[in-house]
């Protein structure tokens, strides 16, 4: 059974920082882009950033500059560390992984977490 499941939400004052985790059990990385999304109350699914097995990375540009997606694949990891966080930010994220880039930017994972909330307040 394939699964994903998100990791590190919570609560953080804007200027912060955390470091989202998706642990991936019954499938492996090779051949996947990996990438994050995210809701925000009210509104729809934006992508945020994807890695491929072979190492290209790709960001939005509300988060570039600011955000570092990495996976580890021995441990099966795909990661987000999230810097000077903003209240725009706050959000449900998810993970993903889709076979080709056109999923990717077509929303149509292959697999998709549960998600885990981001929210950024003084």
């Amino acid at each position: 059974e394939v699964q994903l499941v998100e990791s590190g939400g919570g609560l953080v004052q804007p200027g912060g920082s955390l470091r989202l985790s998706c642990a991936a059990s019954g499938f492996t990385f090779t051949g996947y882009w990996m990438y994050w999304v995210r809701q925000a109350p009210g509104k729809g699914l934006e992508w945020v950033s994807a890695i491929n097995s072979y190492g290209p990375t790709n960001y939005a540009d509300s988060v570039k500059g600011r955000f570092t997606i990495s996976q580890d694949n021995a441990k099966n990891t795909l990661y987000l560390q999230m810097n000077t966080l903003k209240p725009e930010d706050t959000a449900m994220y998810y993970c993903a992984a889709a076979r080709t880039w056109r999923d990717v930017v077509g929303g149509k994972p292959n697999y998709q977490g549960q998600g885990t909330q981001v929210t950024v307040s003084s």
